[in-house]
């Protein structure tokens, strides 16, 4: 994976700004193993995915201005601290860093999926939920449990478009797009290859032709990937 900074350099850079953030003196020593965990899983991630500027011919790149990218390696530093220690405190700092930096609200003990993707997801919330390979998202959406603690299910393949929100007791099939300002409440199961849309009472499902992890991911039917020159946003 071709990198903006080495392992070591980034550990510092993240440590600076950890510091920064949070001037407690709380001894930070473990964040260059964890920094290393992160970048594996990122490794892993951007090969699958043919988003501009996230790999090539050549493999994975990564690079720690680039927003999105370094949103996701913050969720993938942060959680796997807190895979190790429940209270770690590298999982907590990476965490409320994520939320400072790009107002996204991805917590630690949420289990993303191993490959997923974000575009300026400014404002979005990604709470306690089943999710699948190949989920991704948009600015300002929300996905959470239900007063009665219960969370929505993704199948692989799913993309949220802006302002959409799924909450609760909620299964979304494989290979579905959720339409722009969709809410969707304990609605039970839903078709896979679908466009969800509508507002709660209202939501409804509708047939699509489209790939989730071709026409988003960029991702041939053999596994390889194809570069891209930008997301593709149209759904329809």
């Amino acid at each position: 994976m071709r990198l903006s900074l080495g392992s070591s350099e980034l550990a510092e850079y993240v440590r600076r700004q950890l510091e920064n953030l949070f001037p407690d003196a709380v001894k930070l020593g473990d964040l260059p193993r964890f920094v290393a965990l992160a970048l594996e899983r990122v490794e892993y991630c951007f090969e699958r995915c043919g988003l501009k500027g996230f790999s090539d011919h050549e493999g994975a790149v990564f690079s720690h201005r680039h927003t999105d990218q370094y949103a996701i390696f913050l969720y993938y530093l942060s959680n796997s601290a807190f895979l190790e220690k429940f209270d770690h405190p590298i999982a907590e700092r990476a965490y409320a860093l994520n939320k400072a930096l790009h107002a996204l609200d991805a917590y630690y003990e949420v289990s993303l999926p191993k490959v997923f993707g974000l575009q300026h997801p400014v404002g979005t919330v990604l709470g306690r939920a089943n999710y699948d390979d190949y989920f991704f998202c948009y600015q300002n959406c929300t996905v959470g449990a239900n007063l009665a603690g219960e969370s929505p299910t993704f199948g692989r393949g799913v993309v949220m478009y802006g302002g959409s929100r799924v909450i609760g007791c909620t299964s979304v099939g494989d290979n579905t797009f959720i339409a722009a300002g969709t809410i969707i409440i304990d609605r039970g199961a839903w078709p896979s290859n679908s466009i969800l849309h509508g507002a709660h009472p209202n939501e409804r499902a509708s047939p699509t032709k489209r790939q989730v992890i071709r026409d988003i991911f960029h991702q041939s039917e053999n596994g390889e990937t194809t570069i891209a020159s930008g997301v593709n946003n149209s759904f329809l």
